[in-house]
């Protein structure tokens, strides 16, 4: 236990320790399945805060739309989901049975061609890694290459994710429209609709997201990580010494990009629908906000920071329904004023030297109470039990002395 625990803290673990005990332990014992569920929505927006860490807050690059990646992995998984649901007893009633069923009152007769591969669940899984990463690319080497960064790139996201969700409610024959894609229902013929199912997927989802934490712990401790930070810090710097800084920006920001579709795709599993509100600048600025709650150059504190704002909406939304919307904007403004670097520099900055310092007061005290009795050693205590008159004690020791 010892070995265990001194490799914690050498690896600087003992965060990630008391996040998974309390994700896998104490919200499955304390919550109903209701709460277990939204819990587990909230943690699929964490796979997002955790990419902008590594973005924006380690590279030093902001995106105002990483909703488009996200939503990508949502509809990627959701088309899956809904060619299963989509068989043709299934759809029986339709004009042509065996396609999804907005397609058939936008009076599409047969599926798409690029909607054949989402049939296979590999397949699938494969887009929902390669499609966003591959847009990401795009993106990025296209901008990075030309030097565009800073707020110019912001805006540019911001661009995209607007484009993004008209694209979507614009082909709503292949898309769904406004809507989505709903009426989820089974994933290889199991019904994610159960209590059971969403327990299944609520530990997929804490499992995905504490190896993505691991991921980026390695990136972070590697030396791109170190290089990475040197570009953020010093980029004119890191170019003179030789390195492509772009190629550096463009791999942040695939990897932003992987996980969050990687999030998206959990999001669709545990909610069963994926639609273009998830995709547009509104959701994508929510993101941010996400990961500048929590802390943005903590992997950690970004999952605490997405728990903690959608929380905060949920239970607003619930308890004051007319005001929830300025009680959200009053805790954003609050948190950012007050704790300018997250909830993770409010442990870092206030709470541990704090935790440091009374402990070292313990250690004080301790040492000074030792060095007293060292100098000041206290009275042998008197011997028990009355004098016989015989001169012996009744333990037999003499009190005469000769």
């Amino acid at each position: 236990m010892t070995k265990i625990q001194t490799w914690i803290a050498n690896q600087k673990l003992g965060s990630l320790v008391l996040l998974a005990i309390l994700l896998i332990v104490v919200f499955p014992l304390t919550l109903d399945i209701f709460r277990l569920n939204l819990v587990g929505k909230y943690l699929t927006y964490a796979f997002v805060a955790l990419g902008l860490v590594m973005l924006w807050g380690h590279a030093g690059i902001l995106s105002l739309g990483q909703g488009v990646f996200f939503g990508l992995g949502g509809y990627m998984m959701a088309m899956f989901l809904k060619l299963e649901a989509s068989t043709p007893e299934a759809t029986k009633i339709q004009s042509t049975p065996g396609i999804p069923d907005f397609m058939d009152w936008n009076q599409l007769t047969e599926l798409p061609t690029w909607w054949l591969p989402f049939k296979s669940l590999p397949l699938s899984i494969l887009a929902v890694l390669i499609v966003p990463t591959l847009l990401a690319l795009i993106i990025s080497y296209a901008m990075f290459k030309r030097r565009v960064g800073g707020v110019y790139f912001a805006i540019i996201t911001q661009a995209v994710a607007l484009v993004m969700t008209v694209l979507i409610i614009g082909q709503q024959g292949y898309t769904g429209g406004v809507n989505g894609i709903t009426d989820l229902k089974t994933l290889l013929g199991w019904d994610i609709r159960t209590d059971s199912a969403k327990y299944i997927l609520y530990y997929v989802c804490v499992g995905l997201l504490l190896a993505s934490v691991l991921l980026c712990r390695w990136v972070q401790r590697s030396k791109l990580g170190t290089l990475l930070l040197a570009m953020r810090d010093k980029e004119d710097r890191v170019r003179f010494s030789g390195y492509d800084v772009a190629n550096f920006k463009v791999f942040a920001f695939c990897l932003a990009a992987m996980l969050s579709a990687i999030g998206g795709a959990m999001f669709t599993l545990q909610v069963g629908f994926m639609s273009p509100s998830f995709v547009g600048i509104v959701p994508s600025i929510e993101m941010v906000i996400f990961a500048a709650v929590g802390g943005r150059m903590s992997l950690v504190g970004a999952i605490y920071g997405a728990l903690l704002v959608n929380f905060g909406k949920t239970y607003f939304s619930e308890s004051a329904p007319d005001m929830w919307l300025f009680l959200m904007a009053a805790l954003f403004i609050g948190v950012t004023m007050a704790f300018p670097d997250g909830l993770a520099g409010l442990v870092e900055n206030k709470l541990k030297p704090w935790w440091a310092k009374r402990r070292a007061d313990r250690v004080i005290q301790k040492q000074r109470t030792l060095e007293a009795h060292a100098a000041y050693p206290e009275p042998l205590p008197p011997l028990k039990g009355k004098d016989k008159g015989d001169g012996t004690l009744p333990d037999g020791i003499s009190s005469q002395h000769g």
